[in-house]
């Protein structure tokens, strides 16, 4: 009997990212117009690759086009599409993409007996999929968003084909169930974060590739982060000097007597501000203007993520620019221990890039106190 995997991707997931919007919740159309480029049938693809040695076993239950039929004839994976209502259809311009045509087709999967539903989005598309099947069928999240809270999404596309494959050969793999967080779009994109958990839904406990769900707050301990803020200053003289989101990276802003965007990226140079929560292509062309520049950034508290969650101005393109030998990561020892010793992660939707990356890098951890930490070579996730 073939495995019934169910698939959904939501076409319009991460457009808001790279153009700084935070999000893509009810802003396809402005993410568009600003050159945005949709990612989510890409990263969709990244995990089902690994599948295509395993046609002959699976079946797949998808909707029309661009959320799941497409993928599947690239691949060559068998596959039956679930009923959708003639007004329900997805134009080729992404922009009829809405939240019921995921719960809709998440229902019918469902319904059609599914063993396993995968999606590809953000924490918006978790909701709707939430919505639709409850907490009771197993799910496997590709990350494919801006917002990644949720503990439903494995670290990368690459590490959700790993699930499956291990699902799909019968393979001993438990299940767990992990949260369902979202955060309110409006606010964020005013730099307030509020979250929400929502539920849980119940996904493979392969704790080596699923994330944890992210951890919120500023770090209490001040003084640390004035130490690792001083030696970053410190060190850029004349270079263009990228500001990456975080409560860590704020307070270099801070030091620096600078407005900051909690929640985006700012440019200085010269201890001035030159652009503030800039998006992917102003990010280029200030690059281009200088002859040297760093990036420095922060990791997510609990996931550890480096690139690829909330900073895909960041883009594979943006960090060739500078140079992987000008990126400097900060991040307070305390942040570090509560990764368990698990190594850092990059996803930036370049799997050269991302191994590129990969190994011990430096991390700044006060002034002129650093570690050695490794980043996950996605080849081994």
């Amino acid at each position: 009997m073939k495995f019934k995997l169910g698939l959904i991707i939501n076409p319009v997931a991460g457009l808001g990212g790279s153009v700084a919007l935070k999000g893509s919740d009810n802003v396809a159309s402005e993410a568009l117009a600003l050159g945005a480029t949709p990612k989510a049938n890409d990263r969709a693809l990244q995990a089902l690759e690994l599948l295509v040695d395993y046609r002959e076993k699976i079946i797949v239950l998808t909707a029309p086009g661009l959320m799941g039929q497409d993928l599947c004839e690239t691949l060559g994976l068998h596959y039956q599409l679930v009923e959708f209502l003639q007004d329900q259809q997805l134009d080729k311009n992404l922009l009829s993409s809405n939240a019921q045509h995921t719960i809709n087709a998440a229902k019918a999967i469902k319904e059609q007996g599914a063993d396993c539903l995968v999606f590809a989005g953000g924490d918006g598309t978790a909701r709707n999929i939430f919505t639709a099947i409850g907490d009771d069928f197993p799910v496997l999240g590709v990350p494919a968003g801006v917002k990644i809270h949720s503990g439903v999404y494995a670290i990368t596309p690459k590490a959700a084909g790993k699930v499956l494959q291990l699902l799909i050969s019968n393979q001993l793999v438990s299940l767990m169930q992990r949260d369902v967080m979202d955060i309110d779009e409006s606010l964020f994109r005013q730099g307030v974060v509020k979250a929400k958990r929502y539920g849980e839904m119940m996904v493979p406990a392969e704790l080596t590739y699923m994330q944890a769900v992210k951890m919120g707050g500023i770090e209490s301990d001040e003084l640390v982060h004035r130490d690792i803020a001083a030696d970053v200053i410190s060190d850029i003289e004349d270079e263009l000097l990228i500001v990456g989101s975080g409560s860590t990276t704020a307070y270099i802003m801070q030091e620096l007597g600078l407005d900051n965007t909690l929640l985006g990226v700012d440019v200085v140079h010269d201890q001035a501000l030159v652009a503030s929560d800039v998006s992917e292509q102003v990010l280029l062309q200030l690059i281009s203007q200088f002859d040297s520049c760093k990036l420095v950034v922060t990791l997510i508290g609990g996931q550890g993520h480096v690139f690829g969650r909330g900073n895909q101005q960041l883009s594979p393109k943006v960090i060739r620019a500078i140079g992987l030998d000008n990126i400097i990561i900060i991040a307070t020892k305390a942040k570090l221990n509560a990764l368990n010793q698990r190594p850092l992660l990059v996803d930036t939707g370049d799997q050269a890039l991302d191994l590129a990356l990969s190994g011990l890098v430096k991390i700044t951890t006060g002034y002129r106190d650093y570690v050695m930490v490794r980043i996950a070579n996605p080849d081994l996730m």
